[in-house]
């Protein structure tokens, strides 16, 4: 299985998932035209990935901003990871923000109230 990965934009974020390592990586802006299409082929390459997983899954997000269709397109990634821990498999979360952006520390906690799997809230020094 090959990584999936797309190019940061001024407008999408860059994607990194390697199946080997299990390190998951979104970073930058998403605020994409259309949310569903640019996030559907990462979905259905993660049902492919979860058919043989690497033993541990960490998702690294560290997003500058994303619009409201993006957010609802985050939270379905969530859910499809935490559904995937629910089946005994390890799954993690790290949500990292600026430590000077309220806004995303917020958005981190909200998403963290709602996911049951290990939620991470990661601050760092822009």
């Amino acid at each position: 299985m090959d990584i999936y990965s797309a190019e940061l934009t001024p407008k999408t974020p860059f994607l990194q998932f390697n199946p080997v390592s299990g390190v998951f990586d979104i970073q930058g802006k998403s605020i994409p035209e259309n949310s569903v299409l640019f996030y559907k082929p990462l979905f259905d390459w993660l049902d492919l990935y979860f058919q043989s997983p690497a033993k541990t899954t960490t998702l690294n997000v560290k997003l500058d901003y994303f619009n409201t269709s993006s957010a609802k397109c985050i939270v379905d990634l969530f859910k499809k990871l935490e559904g995937f821990g629910k089946k005994g498999h390890q799954v993690s979360i790290n949500w990292m923000h600026d430590e000077m952006d309220d806004d995303m520390l917020e958005a981190g906690e909200d998403y963290k109230s709602i996911i049951k799997i290990p939620f991470n809230l990661v601050s760092y020094v822009k």
